[in-house]
């Protein structure tokens, strides 16, 4: 049973490290790191293959690098498979798996690699399976996923789709009776242009998208003064969407503006411990750690993950709490200042009690050497210790750590 769910717990590991990363894991930022790098090279090494100029002379470095980057891609999508469960927690593993697979990103993952491999079996099928290479320009779409400001793209496109899906419902209709006017104002005139209802389609795209492509035109004068005012119309239309997409980005910046201002004028201080196995604190749960009222476990940070804390979680060792509590809230100027003491420094060799300092002034503890000390009278100062001292005023000439 323990080898299980140490297996389990590899597992688990192992989703993290693939999926994106949080910033204090370095292993799974990593990971991350190799996979865009993967990602922008595969494609690079696509495109430069086209040019005949480079293919000559670098075109087996190039096929090298594409064997080696979807071999990635492929392990890459075997990793997503084996740690689905975690992807969709509430599932059971093979429903997991399954809509891992018929997924967007799991089938941009598939497709990524698998047609690089298939003419291997099916020979008479290569041109058709290079066709579906380029799929792979979608894996980009996982460099978005890394970085929070590519995020914002996808937010405002999500937050307007309605406003967006309508805007191009209005456009479409207005291709069509577009089209349909010009058919019956110009087929007399040009029977070999508009030669049905659907034929100037073309027409009403190229000029409601204002391209003017210019092989489809009107020669009535009731068809030009119709083709003015569409032309007129398609200017308004293409701005339609242009400033839903404009105001989305707007209300998205100005919302995460507001949510920092607030988290600014929050009057409430955050510190953090890590738990070590010796603490009394490891092992229990967090309803039983007896806190006080104004202290509160905000976070907790766990094998690069942030753990809700409820009050059932059970704190283990290396577990990095996230403490907060309301500030003093009084006129006076107490702060906590944190020293190291230097090799000059004139404390160094002292005891405690025989320190020149103000009598507002309290040493709460001394670290050395990662061990944390409480101070009393007989406590000799050396070298590396860091001081933390609870004072209204700062003493003058201490150096800081």
């Amino acid at each position: 049973m323990k080898d299980k769910a140490q297996r389990l717990d590899r597992r688990k590991r192992l989703f993290y490290i693939v999926e994106v990363g949080a910033a204090q894991d370095w292993v799974s930022r990593l990971y991350d790191m190799v996979n865009s790098l993967a990602i922008v090279v595969n494609l690079a090494a696509s495109i430069l293959y086209t040019f005949e100029e480079i293919r000559g002379p670098y075109g087996p470095a190039l096929l090298t690098v594409e064997t080696i980057t979807v071999a990635f891609f492929a392990a890459d999508y075997c990793l997503r498979l084996w740690t689905a469960r975690f992807l969709f927690p509430k599932q059971s593993e093979p429903r997991a798996v399954l809509s891992y697979i018929f997924s967007f990103s799991g089938l941009v993952d598939l497709f990524s690699f698998l047609p690089y491999y298939l003419p291997v079996f099916f020979p008479a099928g290569a041109v058709a399976f290079r066709m579906f290479r380029v799929v792979r320009i979608f894996r980009l779409f996982r460099i978005n996923a890394y970085y929070d400001s590519l995020n914002v793209i996808t937010q405002v496109i999500s937050s307007k789709r309605q406003q967006l899906i309508s805007s191009v419902f209005i456009i479409l209709v207005l291709m069509l009776a577009s089209s349909l006017c010009m058919y019956s104002l110009e087929h007399d005139a040009q029977p070999e242009v508009f030669t049905n209802a659907f034929s100037g389609i073309w027409w009403a795209v190229s000029t409601l998208l204002t391209v003017g492509y210019g092989d489809i035109y009107p020669i009535t004068n009731m068809g030009k003064f119709f083709a003015i005012c569409i032309a007129f119309l398609g200017v308004g239309m293409v701005a339609i969407p242009t400033g839903i997409i404009s105001a989305g980005f707007v209300d998205q910046y100005s919302r995460i503006k507001r949510l920092s201002e607030y988290a600014n004028e929050a009057d409430i201080h955050f510190i953090q411990a890590r738990l070590s196995k010796n603490d009394p604190w490891a092992g229990k749960t967090i309803q039983e750690l007896g806190l006080p009222g104004g202290i509160i476990v905000a976070a907790i940070q766990r094998d690069g993950q942030i753990v809700v804390p409820r009050g059932g979680v059970e704190l283990r060792p290396d577990d990095t709490l996230v403490l907060g509590a309301r500030s003093l809230g009084d006129d006076r100027r107490i702060d906590l200042k944190e020293m190291v003491l230097r090799g000059q420094n004139p404390w160094n060799g002292l005891r405690v009690r025989e320190l020149d300092i103000s009598r507002q002034t309290i040493i709460v503890m001394v670290r050395r050497k990662g061990n944390i000390l409480i101070p009393n009278g007989d406590l000799v100062l050396k070298e590396g210790d860091s001081i933390i001292l609870y004072t209204q005023t700062h003493r003058a000439g201490a150096a800081e750590g």
